[in-house]
């Protein structure tokens, strides 16, 4: 009889922490605790530790897992894609194009060496390790990115951007770290890492997902304004997308991470940039022409059900964490690993991998700060093991990621309200001053 109730009992405490959430979602917006706290906690109550109601084995469970963060990741980095309206001229784009490249580097390199000097582990798994627990969140870090297009902040724009790209570029790390341990053919002196998963998957991956995006964008467009064609939900047009730019980008050995997050940087162009030539009669009371408003019209249904689509991936996957931490031994390395990257490994390289880039003393101070791990980490995680990682070598790497991920959900969640509520305050009073 138990058993018979332990679905009925899953489902009753789902959905009483969904209706929860949206009733107490103001709230919680003005209080130093992110939603993604108590998904967490929700998730440690219904794991093997609490209620038993979700067992998951990482390593087993380790396809289904990978599977369910890539689509988080996946929904998530479409998203982050439409929010970018600046034209890629401007020279705020070298804030998340420095971060996702220095500061990642950087980063991988000094994870990398304190793995092989004081974790002890060998040079492709700790390489692995850096590659992993590099990239920022896309999913967790909402609160820090920019929620309208037209948001121009360097500080929101940098973080917002950083997400999009570093959970891509993180890939040819990942698949260098799997070489060095003889689970990926890098090629003859590493010819094929070179030419395959560092500059064609990188630049393929960006390219494909560019050309579907514009090119959907645009037929959209054309059939709703010259051809007055009557269009499915736009809702599938996301899923469409989504899944047309990382079925092609696989196909074609590039990076299908990139290539989400292309195409919904294309959409979102192709929307802002309307041709305005059409007659006077068809213009509206303001003077829009109808591109404009069938494009904004667009825009505004793409990102509501993204952006539901995105909390409902972000309850799934924390939920999934908070219950994986019964299963996971973690050492005493924990102590001390995860402060030294959150507090000095992730600023230290944010500060240099940002000379020279046009962002102001406070606004480095934070982007150094909000470096968010989650869920990216945990499928680069998932995708190593069903690649082959040793069970032990992946005990170790599951305790080390998953300690990083819950103290940065905890840290940064906590941090987050009071911190951007008087990075705002400090910005408006200088508007108003000036």
């Amino acid at each position: 009889m138990h058993d018979e109730l332990l679905p009925a009992l899953a489902f009753l405490l789902v959905g009483l922490l969904l209706v929860v959430m949206t009733l107490t979602s103001s709230f919680i917006a003005r209080v130093p605790l992110s939603s993604a706290i108590l998904y967490l906690a929700v998730g440690v109550g219904i794991g093997p530790s609490g209620l038993g109601l979700l067992q998951l084995d990482p390593l087993r469970h380790a396809p289904l897992l990978e599977r369910l963060t890539e689509i988080a990741v996946l929904i998530s980095l479409f998203t982050v894609g439409l929010k970018l309206e600046l034209p890629l001229r401007d020279r705020r784009w070298r804030i998340p194009l420095q971060l996702a490249t220095g500061s990642m580097l950087l980063t991988v390199g000094a994870i990398a060496v304190v793995g092989v000097g004081l974790l002890q582990l060998p040079w492709g798994a700790a390489v692995l390790l850096g590659a992993i627990l590099a990239p920022t969140d896309p999913v967790l870090a909402s609160d820090v990115q920019v929620s309208d297009p037209g948001d121009r902040d360097r500080l929101r724009f940098g973080l917002t951007g950083e997400g999009g790209l570093n959970d891509g570029a993180a890939f040819p790390l990942v698949m260098l770290g799997l070489g060095w341990l003889s689970l990926h053919d890098l090629g003859d002196a590493g010819r094929r890492w070179w030419t395959v998963d560092l500059l064609w998957a990188v630049l393929g991956g960006l390219a494909i997902g560019y050309a579907l995006g514009a090119l959907v964008g645009r037929a959209i467009l054309y059939l709703r304004i010259r051809r007055r064609e009557a269009l499915g939900p736009d809702e599938f047009m996301v899923l469409g997308l989504i899944a047309l730019s990382y079925g092609v980008a696989l196909l074609c050995q590039a990076y299908g991470f990139l290539a989400v997050f292309a195409a919904g940087l294309a959409l979102r162009r192709v929307a802002a940039q309307p041709s305005g030539h059409a007659p006077a009669t068809q213009r509206d009371s303001a003077g829009a022409p109808p591109e404009a408003r069938v494009s904004g019209y667009l825009m505004e249904s793409v990102e509501r059900f993204n952006a539901q689509l995105e909390r409902i991936a972000e309850v799934a996957v924390v939920l999934v964490v908070g219950a994986l931490l019964a299963t996971v031994e973690f050492g005493a390395e924990v102590l001390w690993f995860v402060p030294l990257l959150l507090g000095v490994i992730r600023p230290l390289s944010v500060y240099a991998g940002l000379w020279g880039a046009p962002v102001q003393r406070n606004q480095r101070r934070l982007i150094a700060w909000f470096g968010i791990r989650g869920i990216g980490s945990v499928y680069y995680l998932m995708y190593a093991i069903t690649h082959g990682l040793p069970p032990a070598l992946a005990q170790r790497l599951l305790s080390l990621t998953l300690a990083v991920v819950v103290a940065s959900m905890v840290v940064h969640g906590v941090s987050v309200t009071p911190l951007m509520r008087r990075y705002e305050q400090r910005k408006r009073g200088k508007a108003a001053e000036g």
